[in-house]
């Protein structure tokens, strides 16, 4: 790992176990888990591969494996795939840096028809990386194929410099939804879900 990403830097000691018994809490008690996950699914062909970059604990890539798809997991802390393939077997799950991935060197040659990066991913990268991230993980998408974000806009990624950082890996935005249910995007909206594409 080039940097340490801010989930490290900027969380306390046990976080991410406090994390990972926080979802799996929320499963128990029956909480909607899936919503990034169904509109992935409907965006996508039956049967497609998805890059779950960034995937946590494995919530969203449990659901789109549970639907069919393909899916790959990758995220930066140890802990969380551990706990993605105790709880979620199906999908493969890999410890690996976004902002240097490289998945057929992985074992993962074949490219991705979409590529997700749920739950704040882009908030919690090493300061500086954030176009290394949509550029290594659009490089693992096909041409026609999508790379999906999702994150909290007040905090410490301005859109306008996820903008900037979205042109400077080759993409473009293609559509903006101010939630993961596509309710409209406006000015005063605190999250942003951005559809990209390459250019």
């Amino acid at each position: 790992m080039a940097r340490p990403t801010r989930w490290v830097t900027d969380t306390k000691p046990g976080h991410s176990e406090w994390y990972i018994e926080r979802f799996r809490t929320m499963a128990a008690e029956g909480a909607d888990l899936g919503g990034e996950a169904r509109l992935v699914d409907a965006m996508v062909r039956p049967g497609s591969r998805v890059l779950d970059a960034g995937c946590g604990p494995g919530r969203l890539g449990a659901v789109l494996h549970e639907r069919g798809h393909t899916v790959v997991g990758v995220d930066a802390d140890p802990a969380l795939i551990e706990a993605a393939e105790a709880d979620h077997p199906g999908p493969r799950w890999l410890v690996a840096d976004l902002s240097e991935l490289d998945l057929p060197a992985m074992g993962e040659p074949d490219p991705f028809d979409a590529a997700v990066l749920a739950g704040n991913v882009l908030v919690f990268v090493a300061p500086g990386t954030e176009t290394d991230v949509l550029r290594r993980v659009a490089a693992h998408v096909v041409p026609d194929g999508f790379v999906i974000t999702g994150f909290h806009v007040n905090r410490e990624l301005p859109l306008a410099r996820f903008d900037e950082c979205v042109v400077e890996a080759g993409l473009r935005v293609e559509h903006r939804f101010s939630t993961w249910d596509l309710r409209a995007w406006h000015d005063d909206a605190d999250f942003a879900v951005t559809v990209l594409r390459h250019t």
